[in-house]
This record gives C-alpha cells, sequence and structure tokens, in this order.
C-alpha cells in the first residue's frame, strides 16, 4: 500500500492498478484517493463499471479515448469476476493501452494464479487491502483520536477492538460516537466504550462459543437471545457457531505444531488478540470433541434443511446439548 500512497503523492500512475482483499474500508478509501488524484472532479474522463458481464469492446473502446483537456482518462472496474477468469484479449490489450489511460479495478475475489493477475503485477500494481492486526488497528485508531483532541490507555484500546471486531469501517463509525460521546473531556475510560460501543454480533458468537465451551448453557441461551433481539437469523448464528468450532480446530492443530499466536493468525486469517482468544478454547477440548462439534452444527442444518426442526429450535438444542 506505500507504493499507492508514493504514486499518489508523486502524481506519478501505472496505467493499471488492481485493489483486492477483505478490507473494504482500505479499498474505498484507497480507490476514492486515486480517482481524487487522477480525475478530481472530472466527470467527462471519467468511467465506471460495476458488476459481471461487462462488455470488453466497450471497455477497450473507452480506454482507447484521448482524454478531453485532461492528462489521464480514469476506467474504474469493480468486483467484473476478470480475476477469476478473464478473457485472453483483455490481458493481450493491458500491455498495449495509451499511457493516457489509467484502469483500476476493485475485487473482492482474485486467483492470483490467473493471467491477469500476472498481468497487473507485470505492468502495474496489485494492492492486497488484508484486514488489519491488533497494532495497526491501534495505530490507525489512536491516530483519528489524537486528531480530535483524545487520549486512550492501551487497555482500553484492546477492549474497544474486542468490541468493535476488525473491520475498519465498523471502527471508525464506534470512534465517532466515542468523540461525540466524550465531548469536552480529553480522556477515553473503559467505561465510555462500555456505554457507547456496539458489541458486533461475531463477537456474540464467540462470547457463546465460550459459553458453550465452558458448558455454561444459560449464559449461552441468553445471548442466543440477544441474537434474536437483534433480528439475526437463526441459520446465520448456526453458520457463525459452526465457523468458530472449525477456526478452534484449526487454532488447535496449528499449536500442536508449534506455532505462536502471530503465526496462526496469519495462516487462519484472523487478527493476533482473536487467536489468542480462541487458544484457551482448543485447549478445552480434544480434537475429536471438537469435530463433534463441527458435526453436530451440519446435523442441525440438515434437520432444518429436511423440515425435522424449525430453525429456531435447531439451534436451540445445539446450545443445550453436553458437548
Amino acid at each position: 500500500m506505500q507504493n499507492l500512497t508514493q504514486d499518489i503523492k508523486n502524481h506519478s500512475f501505472k496505467p493499471v492498478y488492481l485493489l483486492y482483499g477483505d478490507e473494504a474500508f482500505l479499498k474505498n478509501s484507497y480507490k476514492n484517493q486515486m480517482r481524487t488524484a487522477i480525475s478530481g472532479d472530472d466527470t467527462m474522463n471519467y468511467n465506471y463499471f460495476e458488476g459481471k458481464g461487462l462488455d470488453l469492446n466497450e471497455l477497450i473502446s473507452l480506454a482507447d479515448t484521448m482524454p478531453f483537456f485532461s492528462e489521464k482518462r480514469l476506467i474504474m472496474v469493480e468486483d467484473s469476476g476478470f480475476f477469476k477468469g478473464a478473457s485472453d484479449e483483455l490481458v493481450a490489450y493491458l500491455p498495449q493501452m495509451p499511457d493516457t489511460t489509467c484502469i483500476i479495478f476493485v475485487e473482492s475475489e482474485v486467483d492470483k494464479r490467473s493471467r491477469m493477475f500476472k498481468k497487473v503485477k507485470e505492468i502495474g500494481y496489485a494492492a492486497e487491502m488484508a484486514r488489519q492486526d491488533f497494532a495497526q488497528l491501534s495505530r490507525w485508531a489512536g491516530g483519528i483520536l489524537a486528531r480530535e483532541g483524545k487520549k486512550i490507555t492501551g487497555r482500553t484500546m484492546e477492549l474497544l477492538l474486542n468490541m468493535t471486531g476488525d473491520d475498519m469501517e465498523n471502527i471508525r463509525m464506534e470512534l465517532e460516537k466515542l468523540v461525540s460521546f466524550t465531548m469536552g473531556r480529553d480522556v477515553i475510560t473503559d467505561e465510555d466504550v462500555e456505554a457507547i460501543c456496539t458489541v458486533r454480533v461475531t463477537n456474540k458468537i464467540f462470547d457463546m462459543v465460550t459459553a458453550i465451551v465452558n458448558r455454561q448453557t444459560k449464559k449461552a441461551m441468553d445471548l442466543y437471545e440477544d441474537l434474536l433481539t437483534l433480528k439475526e437469523p437463526p441459520m446465520r448464528i448456526l453458520f457463525l457457531i459452526a465457523r468458530q468450532f472449525n477456526q478452534i480446530l484449526q487454532v488447535k492443530e496449528l499449536m500442536a505444531k508449534g506455532m505462536d499466536k502471530g503465526a496462526i493468525a496469519s495462516r487462519i486469517k484472523v487478527p493476533p488478540f482473536v487467536a489468542g482468544k480462541m487458544m484457551p478454547q482448543a485447549k478445552t477440548f480434544t480434537r475429536e470433541q471438537i469435530l463433534s462439534c463441527v458435526t453436530q452444527c451440519v446435523e442441525a442444518e440438515e434437520a432444518v434443511k429436511t423440515g425435522r426442526l424449525n430453525d429456531r429450535m435447531a439451534v436451540e438444542l445445539l446450545i443445550t446439548r453436553k458437548f
């Protein structure tokens, strides 16, 4: 991402860029920064496409069109699917594109083995916008608060990120709420965070699985009721429980290989502080017990799909089972 920042700062742009990865906030941020830097408010030399089914002939025709009273023509293409299976025509065209045109692809999914991905890396720049780790999120959030004249301790920052999760857009919104809530004060406290910040659904799922692991059935059921009150569909809750147990299984297997928290986090693609919370859970059960939990999640889903149980009851029975 430093290369992107440098290109924007120097106003020197490559012919083609790819912004991809799980962190939507970063993709949107860099997409908007690059549009402002390349075309500003110019709409005559800016074209935007979204979704699959884009007409390649139209794209190439626009790319070949000289900009009108401007240095660059910018073409923004989002979620095209080109990086899962692009045509040879587009791959062959990119190196021949006029230097007055810049194309920015913004994609949710890419295949790094694809010819399209390799071609963009060869002649342009591919930037992965990955989920940020705890240290990166702390620095970023701390910077936002500092610009607002606010101070926060490391312990309070950890509490905040544990409640918000690692989604940067969600964190940004919670920071705005905190700044407003603490107007007239410099220091943000634990009490401020607990009073104003919204616990994400995935965090409630984590707490519910922790309660299940610790055989705290009442607590797990209370959390389930909270999620239903928040209008979370039971089948989505079931999916998240199954995913959590799958991640716990991965953590257990990686711990057995001697991996530390940082290495485990990198392997299963979660922030280190999340991996650190899963490690005690992984120690609680044997591998066979965790596999049994995953199997019971699958059986609960099957019971709903075959009509033997309604979705709400299926999850309730899963929570109250003795794992």
